[in-house]
């Protein structure tokens, strides 16, 4: 869906890394959160492990390990992660820009709940863009990267896969999205990639396409 490629008829974004630059501030609350309850973990393993994906993944991860996380741990790294998102989020530079002259409909499907989802696209002025049409990773069985958010938000767009782009910054993401048959830029402009060669990464999952400045959203390359 570049140059000479016929425009989606759907656009759907994810949320966190991709509208709102809060990667680096929730893999920290996650590290910190841990590290209340016992479990060492950086936030950049943090990020290497969970980018992506759902907080049910945090579960699974140490389950495999033969540990289990209190049930006290969830309201605690929710509380923490809405209340530095309130104090301290951004927008992604030129979302804004990017959204509103869009020529298809456009939604989000994010990996985090709602609750969430809906606190980030407020305090970062983004709200107003997208109204009702959010879908979460509660709302289906499996989150990323199974295809099952995707087509889920793709349905209720009432859009085929075919005709649906996706911009995602994760791996979990961009494989989700092309497992669901369709299209996906890698967007690599969060802070979280400044460290990283996020171009070779997302392109290794599976990316149609990598940019890194949403000024850039319709351009090739």
């Amino acid at each position: 869906m570049g140059t000479g490629q016929p425009k989606p008829d759907l656009i759907i974004f994810d949320c966190d890394g991709v509208l709102v630059d809060s990667e680096l501030l929730s893999c920290r609350c996650l590290s910190d959160t841990l590290s209340e309850f016992g479990f060492d973990l950086t936030p950049e393993q943090a990020l290497e492990l969970f980018l992506g994906r759902s907080t049910a993944a945090i579960a699974q991860h140490y389950g495999k390990l033969g540990r289990t996380v209190p049930d006290a741990f969830w309201p605690q790294l929710k509380s923490r992660v809405l209340t530095t998102f309130e104090g301290s989020l951004k927008p992604i530079p030129d979302i804004g820009d990017v959204v509103s002259s869009l020529p298809a409909p456009f939604c989000v499907a994010s990996s985090s709940d709602i609750d969430r989802v809906s606190l980030s696209l407020k305090v970062t002025g983004l709200a107003p863009y997208f109204g009702d049409r959010l879908y979460t990773a509660q709302m289906v069985k499996h989150g990323k990267p199974a295809p099952d958010l995707f087509l889920h938000a793709a349905e209720k767009m009432g859009t085929p896969p075919e005709r649906t782009l996706v911009i995602e910054d994760s791996v979990s993401g961009v494989q989700a999205a092309k497992a669901a048959g369709m299209t996906v830029w890698g967007f690599v402009g969060g802070s979280h990639y400044l460290a990283r060669d996020g171009r070779a990464i997302l392109s290794a999952a599976g990316a149609d396409r990598v940019f890194a400045r949403m000024t850039d959203f319709w351009k090739d390359g």
